[in-house]
C-alpha cells in the first residue's frame, strides 16, 4: 500500500469520525473495516496526545506539525523496540506492536499537516538563556547550536524532530533519558552530554515558548 493510499484511508476514517476535515481527501476505494479501523487507531492516539495531536498532558508530547520521518523513525522504533526509555516500554511499545508499515506512514502524514501547538509564555530571563542556547550553542564547552540540526525557528528537519511549541517537562525528560543513554541516540547524546540540568531547564523553556 502507498503512503498517499494510506493517507488517504486515514483521511476518510478521520472525516467519519468528527476528528478532523480535509477537502483534498479521496474516501474512493475505502472499505467500511477500513475506515473503522484507521479511526480506532485515531482516536486511541488522542487519549493521550489530543485532539488532532495537539496534547494537553505535559507528559505526552505534541505531535501536530510534526515532520512526517521524524514520527514515522519513532514508531518503527517503539514497534521494533529498539527505544528503550522508560516512557517508551510503558506507554508505546504495546500501542506500536500492531501498527502496520502503511498504519505508520498513514499517521505521520496525518500528524504533520495538523497545525501546531502554540507556544506558551513563562520566565522571560530564562527563555532568553535557552535561546541563546539554543542559536549558539555552548562555545566554551564545544557544545553546537540546537538550531544547527533542528531548525532557526526548531521547526523540524526531516528525521531531526519539530521542538518548537513541544511541552518542557516532556522535552526536559527526554534529554535526561539521552544525556544518561535510557534512551538510545548517539548524536544527540554527543551534543548533549555535557549540558548542565540548568542549561537544558532554560533551553526547554524557550522551546515551549516558541
Amino acid at each position: 500500500m502507498t503512503l498517499r493510499y494510506a493517507f488517504a484511508i486515514m483521511g476518510a476514517g478521520l472525516l467519519i469520525a468528527g476528528i478532523a476535515r480535509s477537502e483534498d481527501v479521496s474516501t474512493s476505494g475505502v472499505t467500511d473495516a477500513q475506515k473503522a479501523t484507521l479511526q480506532k487507531t485515531v482516536e486511541t492516539c488522542g487519549v493521550c496526545h489530543g485532539l488532532n495531536g495537539r496534547s494537553v498532558a505535559p507528559t505526552f508530547p505534541n505531535l501536530a506539525a510534526q515532520t512526517a520521518p521524524y514520527i514515522e523513525l519513532q514508531l518503527h522504533a517503539f514497534k521494533d523496540q529498539t527505544r528503550a526509555d522508560p516512557d517508551a516500554q510503558a506507554y508505546m511499545w504495546g500501542m506500536a506492536s500492531q501498527l502496520t508499515d502503511a498504519a505508520i506512514g498513514g499517521l505521520a502524514a496525518y500528524f504533520s499537516q495538523q497545525s501546531a501547538a502554540v507556544g506558551r509564555s513563562g520566565n522571560g530571563t530564562l527563555i532568553a538563556q535557552g535561546k541563546r542556547i539554543f542559536i549558539e550553542g555552548v562555545p566554551r564547552r564545544q557544545i553546537p547550536a540546537c538550531a544547527s540540526c533542528h531548525g532557526a525557528q526548531a521547526q523540524g528537519n526531516g528525521p531531526f524532530p519539530r521542538l518548537a511549541g513541544q511541552h518542557a517537562p516532556y522535552l526536559l525528560k527526554q534529554l535526561l533519558v539521552i544525556q544518561s543513554v535510557l534512551r538510545t541516540a548517539p548524536v544527540m547524546h554527543g551534543v548533549i552530554k555535557d549540558l548542565t540540568r540548568d542549561q537544558m531547564q532554560a533551553v526547554v523553556a524557550y522551546l515551549e515558548s516558541i
